[in-house]
């Protein structure tokens, strides 16, 4: 995977970094790359599905899964373009903006969804729309999760397929490996996969609620966090030379 890099201007906006997600060709066929593979995924469900498996919940958790893997690479393109910018350019935009993106792609996998549902032929469960708001929600936070973890492990790791190995191998080892251990699997909740697994089915209640705020502040945040602190020893005060 060869370098995509995209200048940032000495006062970029959040607009001017939304322009950046899609700044190269690269850049727009992964995003829509990542929407196709959602809408493709929800027609296929559809149609292969038996009518008492077609509900929302059901379609949403692969599509909104599928789309995650893919959605951290947007956060880490974003990311190694302010490696070479100054210090002083703000992270802020950039993290507004991958937000902001993976929003999109959220509320899109849910919109497929729905259609793909509203449009199968042989019919659907009893009640194919229960906690639909929920999951809509959901969608989008699954989403936001997803390219923050991106834009921190952008931040911290110069190759861009280090950085998007790790945003799969990462989560799913930690999932793995803390359910291999009787006395740690309870700690699997603070991981991202099994906080998608709440949110995707609609049934959350306050404890699935402060799980993903949990995952979100470990995961999100402080991955974030890190990667800011490791820019702002790395980055010179006039940035480094973009690479040729």
């Amino acid at each position: 995977m060869g370098r995509d890099l995209v200048d940032i201007g000495p006062d970029e906006s959040t607009l001017d970094a939304l322009r950046r997600a899609v700044g190269t060709r690269r850049r727009k066929w992964l995003l829509a790359g990542t929407l196709l593979l959602g809408l493709t995924a929800a027609v296929a469900l559809s149609a292969a599905g038996q009518p008492g498996d077609r509900t929302l919940d059901a379609m949403a958790d692969p599509v909104q899964s599928l789309m995650s893997v893919a959605v951290p690479l947007i956060g880490i393109l974003l990311a190694h373009d302010l490696r070479h910018a100054p210090r002083t350019t703000r992270l802020t935009p950039t993290l507004l903006a991958g937000v902001l993106v993976a929003a999109a792609v959220g509320v899109f996998g849910t919109l497929a969804c729905v259609v793909a549902l509203a449009l199968v032929p042989s019919g659907t469960a009893s009640d194919p729309w229960r906690h639909a708001g929920t999951i809509a929600l959901g969608g989008v936070l699954v989403q936001v999760v997803a390219v923050l973890v991106g834009i921190g492990l952008g931040l911290l790791l110069r190759s861009t397929v280090l950085a998007f190995l790790g945003t799969i191998v990462l989560p799913l080892g930690c999932w793995a490996v803390l359910g291999a251990v009787d006395v740690l699997r309870p700690a699997q909740a603070l991981t991202p996969y099994a906080s998608v697994r709440h949110l995707l089915s609609g049934r959350m209640d306050a404890a699935a609620w402060a799980q993903w705020c949990a995952v979100l502040l470990i995961w999100g945040v402080g991955l974030t966090a890190l990667g800011a602190s490791r820019r702002r020893r790395s980055t010179p005060e006039t940035g480094s030379a973009r690479p040729q």
